[in-house]
């Protein structure tokens, strides 16, 4: 089912499951690179970067930050995550709709796919 949402500083759409076999958890529109992300029910291990915590549970600190200016130390670790796709052509976004949505033909998702994108600031912040 297509709802309306709220991603970074605007408004879009998401889809949320209805039917416990619906083969996602949840896709997400980002109107600003116009991509459609899946969230799939399959699960896979993936490596993630996690903070390292000490033995009461806490972060721990680096001496000097990272590269990446991370004050704590990390750890590399195998993490069971959901799959994820990104659908960018628009014609394969509409058709994804058009598939799995039960209201698609009464939602006017079309607002957000052809909304042009806030232009930004060197800064990356929307003007």
């Amino acid at each position: 089912m297509l709802i309306t949402s709220t991603w970074k500083d605007g408004k879009t759409f998401k889809m949320i499951p209805t039917t416990a076999e619906c083969p996602f958890v949840e896709c997400i529109f980002d109107p600003q690179i116009k991509v459609l992300a899946v969230i799939s029910r399959n699960k896979k291990d993936q490596f993630h970067m996690i903070t390292k915590l000490d033995l009461n549970g806490d972060p721990e600190k680096r001496k000097s930050p990272g590269r990446n200016g991370n004050p704590y130390k990390e750890e590399r670790r195998a993490l069971e995550t959901y799959q994820e796709y990104y659908i960018e052509e628009k014609s394969e976004i509409e058709g994804f709709i058009k598939h799995f949505a039960s209201n698609a033909d009464t939602y006017d998702y079309a607002v957000y796919l052809n909304m042009v994108p806030a232009e930004t600031s060197e800064t990356g912040t929307p003007q």
